[in-house]
């Protein structure tokens, strides 16, 4: 009787010790009120008279027991640091979530006021002043919702609705910068078919994500989904395709109120830098955001396919600040921008010069920044756990791939411009490639080498939430190389590797690429990656986790190979 008796009591501390979990939902609208508004996204400033289809911060509240992780996702363009430090701490004085731990999130529409400025378009001021409570409102009405529930993740590769749209041009058809030089290698949108390039800069990222929400007698909550594709685009003022997205998907799962509640769905941007939904290696398709949007629902669907849920599962969050330097302009540089930039009248920029002129004074007056980064873990172990990673910048897939590729979770998505938006970060050789993505602005500004540095810190970041260490994968080392090795080969140089000095085995030698080049684009057999070959095929071989052969793709580079001894 005694033994019963003890074996109860640990089943009853057992109990206590794991209290429900629970969930939160809101959706608040954020359609302006008066107009005309500025609207941003493009080079020049643009105005919006109407609204198309209403904006809303849709927000999500996780609580394990022990810790809330709050997520805000914005329907708007971007957002500055500062702005979301302010809607954070309002938010966090009224429900008490520590403001590192909360997420804010830009969806990208460039349909939307300007939350910021950057380029040729002025911060609607009376539009930000509008928003930043909004965002509180939404986060604290999450938290105020928070009731027993269910979570689960899943995902789908969608090949179809995203693509590279950065493409490397041919010799003597470089794009021309905006102080006058030939520089652009690679630029993005080159038009259907186009005859001046020979193919896509970089790989694509077509993993679809969703975590999915039910309350305790399993009933549709919310669902955060996430994916790789920069804007569809629509006339202002509109959420594009990710207020679509929720509206189609929620009439999918039968739910009233076109995602914005009771049952709130929320469309967060993936690492989608260089990506878009043309396919720029086949003919132009006619299709209307509608479609699109709806489309892309089809395939959250296939993901939630893909889900188990669970009563349970533990949280883990962990934000950190990394400085960066500006890429600032030099002496020659501003002797050319300050008279172009003195002639702007009224603060509005109206050609691409005088874009780029003020942006580069900007940048000589700011001279360095910081950037907020975060690592998120729901779930341990045994649940296949999911890993996020969130950095506030415009991210290419290719720096998506790598973080997916060497996170310890089973499941892994990436949330770029988040908390702040401090620009593109190309990966260190897409900076030699040039290009728009390149230009030196706010909107492109971080040092060379920063691409590296934010991966290596989330990468470490990760590993600091990983409940079995030691499980991450290495950049430069797959499993597959060595079986390789192993085999006695005379020659093996991995153009897969992430690294600039491949090394080629057994001879002794070392391979180093020279000049413009392009990393993780199709290797041997994996196909083009566009027109009717844009999924990729896996292989059998271990490679990353998609199985897919990855290979490196010359731009006007080449490979010096020294001291080689073959035979």
């Amino acid at each position: 009787m005694k033994s019963l008796l003890f074996l109860f009591g640990l089943a009853a501390i057992s109990a206590q010790a794991q209290p429900a979990f629970r969930a939160g939902v809101s959706a608040i609208d954020i359609s302006p009120t008066t107009f005309p508004r500025i609207i941003a996204g493009g080079f020049l400033e643009g105005r919006g008279d109407k609204i198309a289809d209403r904006l809303h911060v849709r927000s999500f509240v996780l609580d394990d027991g022990k810790m809330k992780i709050a997520f805000a996702i914005v329907d708007t363009c971007m957002m500055e640091q500062s702005l979301i430090d302010e809607a954070k701490a309002l938010a966090s004085k009224q429900c008490g979530i520590p403001v590192d731990r909360m997420m804010v999130s830009a969806t990208h529409t460039h349909s939307a006021p300007a939350a910021m400025g950057c380029l040729g378009t002025r911060k609607d001021t009376e539009y930000g002043k509008f928003l930043t409570p909004k965002i509180a409102e939404a986060i604290v009405a999450a938290d105020k919702a928070l009731q027993p529930a269910r979570i689960g993740w899943g995902s789908f590769d969608d090949w179809e609705h995203t693509h590279n749209r950065r493409w490397i041009r041919l010799p003597g058809k470089e794009v021309v910068d905006p102080f006058g030089e030939p520089t652009g290698r690679a630029n993005m949108h080159p038009g259907y078919l186009s005859k001046d390039v020979v193919g896509p800069s970089g790989p694509v990222d077509p993993q679809l994500s969703v975590i999915s929400l039910q309350t305790a007698d399993g009933k549709p909550l919310g669902l955060l989904a996430n994916y790789s594709q920069h804007y569809f685009g629509s006339g202002p003022v509109s959420a594009d395709y990710y207020g679509l997205f929720c509206k189609h998907l929620a009439a999918k799962l039968n739910q009233p109120g076109d995602g914005n509640g009771p049952f709130v769905c929320a469309m967060s941007q993936g690492t989608s830098g260089d990506q878009m939904w043309m396919d720029y290696g086949a003919e132009k398709k006619n299709i209307t955001l509608d479609t699109y949007s709806e489309t892309v629902a089809d395939s959250a669907m296939k993901a939630l396919q893909t889900v188990k849920y669970l009563d349970h599962a533990p949280l883990g969050m962990i934000e950190k600040t990394l400085e960066l330097n500006y890429r600032v302009p030099d002496e020659k540089r501003l002797a050319w921008a300050r008279p172009i930039a003195a002639k702007i009248e009224n603060d509005v920029p109206k050609n691409k010069e005088e874009v780029y002129a003020r942006e580069a004074l900007i940048l000589h007056e700011r001279q360095k920044t910081s950037v907020k980064l975060q690592a998120i873990r729901i779930g341990n172990p045994g649940m296949g756990e999911l890993g996020i990673t969130t950095l506030p910048n415009e991210v290419y897939a290719l720096t998506g791939l790598l973080l997916k590729w060497t996170s310890p979770f089973q499941n892994h998505f990436n949330i770029e411009l988040a908390n702040g938006a401090e620009g593109y970060i190309p990966p260190r050789e897409q900076h030699a490639l040039g290009g728009y993505t390149t230009w030196p602005a706010r909107t492109a500004g971080l040092e060379v080498g920063a691409e590296e540095k934010i991966r290596t810190a989330l990468r470490d970041m990760v590993g600091e939430l990983d409940l079995a260490p030691g499980r991450g994968m290495s950049e430069d080392c797959p499993a597959y190389t060595s079986a390789i090795i192993d085999s006695h080969v005379d020659l093996f140089i991995d153009f897969q590797s992430g690294m600039r000095d491949l090394c080629a085995v057994h001879t002794g030698a070392k391979t180093v690429v020279k000049g413009g080049h392009a990393l993780w684009l199709p290797g041997f057999n994996a196909g083009r990656g566009y027109g009717d070959e844009s999924a990729l095929k896996p292989q059998q071989v271990q490679v990353p986790r998609d199985k897919i052969n990855r290979s490196i793709h010359l731009a006007g580079g080449h490979l010096e190979t020294s001291n080689l001894k073959l035979g």
